[in-house]
């Protein structure tokens, strides 16, 4: 088991990380507030950045984290905090986008060159999102690496960093919130969603009849009971913003019929 003072290290890790993570937005916001060209940043997504920050930081440092390491379910409470919750509300911020509007011409070309490289489109294309988010999942909870986590700091801290940018990649995949080099269409982003959902919930029963090592049963069914229905929580506003995105593509492009009035 991990010591004691090991949490006073994640703790001052992640939590300076997430301040630096408030705080670059924040810089960023101001930035490009300075552009008067440009339409001022909305305070929506200021507000989803700083939540989404402080839900994904909530189980890496503070009680969640020590609570975690300790009971299955204050476990999964984070892996939905982590993985699940904050990755959507802070990919809601869109940082892409407003890092392109803040930084110089000649830094945000460059920023723009990344996007468009093979390794970006690798990792955000939807079906690579979807395995390293639902595939890492399945190998953490069905093998030794739950167990090892909690043995070795660099693994813990690993795994965490894993869960997290999985999660993050897997929700920009679906929405498209910021730009992107290619653009699936809404029906194959809808076909990956629809087998990651089912990865994630097949998972959940799993765990539910077979916990991991070393988790009570009791314990392990609270947590897969609440990794099933918090995940599904989550997957449907996913759901409802890429389906929205659908609709009002397709209403962009449907041609005005003018009534008979108007003839």
């Amino acid at each position: 088991m991990l010591h004691e003072s090991f949490f006073v290290l994640t703790n001052w890790l992640f939590g300076i990380l997430a301040l630096l993570a408030i705080s670059l937005y924040v810089f960023g916001v101001y930035r490009s507030n300075q552009n008067t060209r440009l339409r001022k940043w909305s305070h929506m997504r200021l507000i989803f950045w700083i939540s989404g920050t402080i839900i994904s930081a909530s189980a890496l440092f503070g009680p969640l984290a020590v609570l975690s390491h300790a009971h299955f379910t204050w476990h999964m409470t984070g892996h939905l905090f982590l993985g699940m919750l904050g990755p959507l509300l802070m990919a809601l911020g869109a940082p892409v986008t407003l890092l392109l509007r803040a930084l110089p011409v000649q830094q945000a070309r460059i920023v723009s060159r990344f996007l468009r490289s093979q390794f970006a489109r690798f990792y955000i294309h939807p079906i690579t999102a979807a395995v390293l988010n639902i595939g890492g999942l399945w190998l953490l909870y069905t093998t030794g690496l739950f167990t090892m986590m909690h043995n070795y700091l660099s693994l813990y801290v690993l795994v965490h960093v894993q869960m997290f940018a999985a999660g993050y990649l897997f929700t920009m995949s679906m929405l498209y919130i910021d730009p992107v080099s290619r653009r699936f269409s809404y029906r194959f982003r809808t076909v990956v969603f629809i087998f990651a959902l089912a990865g994630h919930g097949i998972l959940s029963k799993f765990l539910y009849a077979y916990p991991p090592q070393g988790v009570p049963v009791e314990e392990a069914r609270v947590g897969a009971m609440l990794m099933y229905y918090g995940g599904d929580a989550v997957d449907l506003v996913i759901i409802f913003l890429l389906f929205r995105s659908w609709y009002q593509s397709a209403s962009a492009r449907q041609p005005i019929v003018p009534t008979a009035a108007q003839l």
